[in-house]
Order: structure tokens, then C-alpha cells, then sequence
């Protein structure tokens, strides 16, 4: 009882003196600093991430979605005007930015050399075919029903769809039981090479917009240029990462400096990363690239003396700033204009581009024993690569405009919801459809 007394008579004190020195200080009181206001952008933004990521979960859905739907309320619903600094602030902009850039690094390194070049020609078609239908669809699409957009705009929306997030489906697959069967390491290998067209396909068209993406005689000349140019970054800092990597991380290892490895990690991302910028590409495809080199051997000579390794490492930072950038990219969407009937039309046209592009792949499938249709309908959803593409589009411009305007990055947004929404069903209809048809078929 004692204690409870003292504690609350030490804040009423403390109350009195916050509140007399406020009184006293408002006349000559300083505005809010940039790092004040980042700092309160910071923690709603993140609190956001973590109440949307868990109510996705809650609902069998995944954390991204979440977050990017605590975004769009944020920065949509009514009363919460007071927020939208958010949207604007630059410094929260380039904290977002780095997570995008973390977000491709960790995507990289959850893929490997060995595994590009390991996937079968089923899962290499697959996903050849999946990105050239996708960005075909998707341009046409954006062409039909935005005629007045630049050539530039509407290509840059057919390429932002391109990229599948097989995140959910490979939850479903488990979830069924099914993570082991043929469908499964098709659709992963092929998003392997998936990830590896799409930034290609990033490289270029940014490059290529970067430019000043004008149609004209020799356009054709300079999109193959650009596309040549992003593969032989690709290519060359892989094979030079391979055999350089190790040696570098040897080294580190003989540093006593706590943190090295994760320090020579990310010196490494941010290096390619400006390495591609530099020579016009988008920063990510240098960051992805890297995470692509890096592979768990790098890591062993730091984990054999107890340290985690790179891929544990890096966790804290991603979890951190990547649901920075995909709550900014729901803040930045304009959801009043999707009642809008061109757009809503856009966004339902631009999807349907975005599933029947997939479903193409069907076409790519050569093993037997293996379905056709999980395989396309596990390729549907769209997520993280969709988003930087919107992100990106938002920042580039065509003249005095900006790339995407607000129609195109919400119908982005949209796309993303949609996909990820529709595909797990969609994925357990095809599977249960296709044992039926195996149990029902008459024998020879």
C-alpha cells in the first residue's frame, strides 16, 4: 500500500514539472526535428506492420498482406488525416528503401547458384513462359484501357506483373501435405528462374525509362541493349562473386570485430547495389544478385567459433525495415479511386492479365507424372517483387510525370490482393480435382 502511495505521488510531481516546464518553454520552444518526426513515422508504421501481419495470420493469410492492408487504413481511413505526413516524409522514404533493398538481398540469399542452375527444363519453361505471357497480357491489357498513358507507363505495368511470390503456395502445399510432390519442386525451381527474369525485366524497362523511354526507329536496338546489359551484370557478378566470396569471407573470419560477417554481408549488397546503379540498372538488381552469390559456405567458418549465420543474422534488420516499405506502399494508395469504374475496371482487367499469364505456363510442364494445372494455379499470386515495381514506378518519371501515376499503383496494389486471395482455393480445387481424376480413371 505504501509503495502504491509513493509511486503515485512521484507522477503527480513528475506531471506537475513536465507540465509547468512546458508552460514555461512554449514561447521559446523549437519545432519538431526531421529525427523526431521520423522517429514517430517509425513507430506507427511498425506497429501497424505488426497488428496488420497478425490479424493476416489469424486469418490464414500472410504477413504481407497484412501489412500492406494496415497500410491502406492508415493512410484511408477516415480521422487518421492527422497521419498522412507518413506518405510524404522523405527520411521514412529512404529507411522504406533500404528495406526494399534488404527485401531483394534476403530473397537472393534464400536461393543459390547451385539451385538456378540445378532446375529442371520443366520448371525453366514454366517459368520462361509464365514472365513472356505475364508481360504480354499486362502491356496489352494497359494499352486497351489506358491509351493516353506513355508506351513507357503501360510496359512498365505489364513487367510489374511478372514476378510470382510462391510464399503462400508453398504454405498450401504444405499445408495439404504436398510440399514433396512433383507439382512442389517444379513450381520452386521455377521460381527460382522466376525471380531471376523479373529482376532482368526490372533491370531493363528502368534503364530503358531512365533513358527516356521514347518509341522510335532504333527502340528496338535499345531495349535489346538493355536486356543484354542487365544479363551480363547478372552473369558476371555471379561467376566473379563465386570465386572472389569465399575469399573475402575467410578473411572476415580472421577479423575479432563482433559482427563482421554481417558487416562484410551487407558491404557486399550495398556494393553491387551501387554497382548496378551505376551503370544504370535498378539498385536491386545488384542486391539480389548478391544474396544470389552468398550461400551457407560463406557463413561456415563464422559458425563453426558459435556465431549464426548471414541468413539468421540479417533476420532482425528485414523483420524490421521490410514491413516499413510494404506499410508505405498501402499508405501511398489512393483506395478512393478503385470506385471509380476505369479503375476498377484496370485493376479486375490488369489481375485477370495476371492469372491468365500463369496459367499459361501450364504449357511448360514436360514431366508425365506431374499436373499441369496445380503447377499454373501455384504461380498466380503476385506479392514483394509487385510491389517494388510499384514503388519504383511511383519514383520514376516519363517526362515531368511520374511513371505510375495513382491509377497504376493502385491497380498494383489491387493485383497483389487479389492474387493472394484467390490462390490458395484455387490451388486446393486443382490438387483435390486432379487425385479425383487419377482415382476415377478407368483402367487401359
Amino acid at each position: 500500500m505504501r509503495t502504491s502511495v509513493v509511486h503515485l505521488s512521484l507522477v503527480a510531481v513528475a506531471s506537475a514539472l513536465l507540465a509547468s516546464g512546458i508552460a514555461l518553454s512554449r514561447a521559446t520552444a523549437a519545432p519538431i526535428d526531421d529525427l523526431g518526426w521520423l522517429a514517430l513515422g517509425l513507430a506507427i508504421v511498425v506497429t501497424a506492420a505488426v497488428a496488420g501481419g497478425h490479424l493476416a495470420a489469424r486469418a490464414g493469410q500472410p504477413a504481407v498482406l497484412g501489412e500492406l492492408v494496415a497500410g491502406i487504413a492508415l493512410g484511408s481511413l477516415p480521422g487518421l488525416g492527422r497521419l498522412h505526413f507518413i506518405a510524404v516524409d522523405p527520411f521514412l522514404d529512404i529507411v522504406a528503401r533500404i528495406g526494399m533493398l534488404l527485401l531483394l538481398f534476403e530473397v537472393g540469399l534464400d536461393q543459390s547458384v547451385r539451385d538456378l542452375f540445378s532446375v529442371g527444363a520443366s520448371s525453366l519453361l514454366v517459368a520462361v513462359i509464365g514472365t513472356l505471357a505475364s508481360i504480354t497480357a499486362g502491356t496489352a491489357t494497359a494499352t486497351v484501357l489506358m491509351p493516353a498513358a506513355p508506351p513507357a507507363a503501360r510496359l512498365f505495368l505489364g513487367a510489374a506483373i511478372t514476378a510470382t511470390s510462391v510464399g503462400i503456395t508453398a504454405r498450401v502445399l504444405r499445408d495439404l501435405g504436398a510440399s514433396r510432390s512433383g507439382e512442389a519442386r517444379v513450381i520452386l525451381g521455377a521460381a527460382v528462374v522466376d525471380d531471376v527474369l523479373a529482376l532482368v525485366v526490372l533491370g531493363a524497362v528502368t534503364a530503358w525509362v531512365g533513358g527516356g523511354g521514347n518509341p522510335g526507329a532504333s527502340q528496338a536496338l535499345a531495349i535489346a541493349a538493355l536486356v543484354a546489359k542487365t544479363i551480363g551484370f547478372l552473369v558476371l557478378a555471379i561467376l566473379l562473386g563465386v570465386k572472389l566470396t569465399p575469399i573475402w569471407f575467410r578473411r572476415a573470419a580472421g577479423l575479432q570485430t563482433r559482427g563482421a560477417l554481417l558487416a562484410v554481408g551487407l558491404c557486399f549488397c550495398f556494393a553491387l547495389s551501387w554497382a548496378a546503379s551505376a551503370i544504370g540498372l535498378a539498385a536491386l538488381v545488384g542486391a539480389f544478385a548478391a544474396g544470389l552469390v552468398l550461400e551457407d559456405a560463406h557463413s561456415e567458418l563464422f559458425v563453426r567459433r558459435g556465431e549464426r549465420p548471414l541468413g539468421e543474422l540479417l533476420q532482425p534488420m528485414t523483420s524490421f525495415l521490410v514491413p516499413v516499405f510494404f506499410v508505405l506502399v498501402g499508405v501511398r494508395t489512393n483506395v478512393a479511386l478503385l470506385g471509380r469504374p476505369a479503375l476498377l475496371g484496370l485493376s479486375l482487367a490488369l489481375t485477370a492479365a495476371a492469372i491468365l499469364g500463369k496459367l499459361a505456363c501450364a504449357g511448360g510442364v514436360l514431366t508425365r507424372s506431374v499436373r499441369r494445372l496445380p503447377v499454373a494455379v501455384g504461380m498466380i499470386p503476385r506479392g514483394e517483387v509487385t510491389l517494388v515495381f510499384a514503388a519504383l514506378g511511383g519514383a520514376l518519371h516519363a517526362g515531368p510525370a511520374p511513371l505510375l501515376d495513382d491509377r497504376g499503383y493502385a491497380a498494383l496494389v489491387a493485383v497483389v490482393i487479389l492474387t493472394t486471395l484467390v490462390t490458395p482455393p484455387a490451388l486446393k480445387w486443382s490438387l483435390a480435382a486432379g487425385r479425383r481424376t487419377r482415382v476415377t480413371r478407368p483402367a487401359a
